[in-house]
């Protein structure tokens, strides 16, 4: 069964749409996660791992991922609120990773926010497992504009 699905390398053509999507799904992220900041910087760093989603040309979902040499990573897996459950995010995460399996990827690491239940039912079903382990952070640039 063919996939009604477009999954490609993001496009500077994308930023607009990209933008908005991300404004709609994260919009209580922190003002260091700024979607223009965040494009920029990917672009430079793996930005052949910045992959959308495209549903009969529009973009409906996007994915990071990244490889440190030891584990890969997936940040702002997103999707349009209209295009949720309908196989979005399964499309964009075996693009990851597969992308990440070339790169000789060993393991695939998955921050989500405790309170987003369906974020982790999702990566559940999909196979990955809840470690116990604690995630700590720590801001080494400017906040803000």
């Amino acid at each position: 069964m063919s996939s009604p699905y477009l999954v490609r390398p993001f496009r500077d053509t994308d930023t607009a749409a990209v933008i908005s999507l991300w404004e709609t799904v994260f919009a209580t992220d922190p003002p260091w996660n700024k979607p223009a900041d965040v494009i920029r910087t990917k672009l430079t760093i793996q930005g052949e791992l910045f992959f959308v989603c495209l549903l009969e040309e529009k973009l409906v979902g996007t994915v990071l991922a990244g490889f440190d040499g030891v584990r890969g990573w997936i940040h702002k897996m997103a999707c349009h609120p209209d295009a949720q459950r309908q196989g979005v995010a399964t499309v964009l995460m075996h693009q990851a990773e597969q992308s990440l399996v070339q790169l000789g990827c060993p393991k695939l690491n998955i921050q989500v926010r405790a309170d987003n239940k369906s974020a982790l039912a999702f990566y559940q079903a999909a196979g990955y497992e809840i470690e116990d382990r604690v995630s700590l952070g720590k801001r080494l640039g400017p906040v803000g504009p």
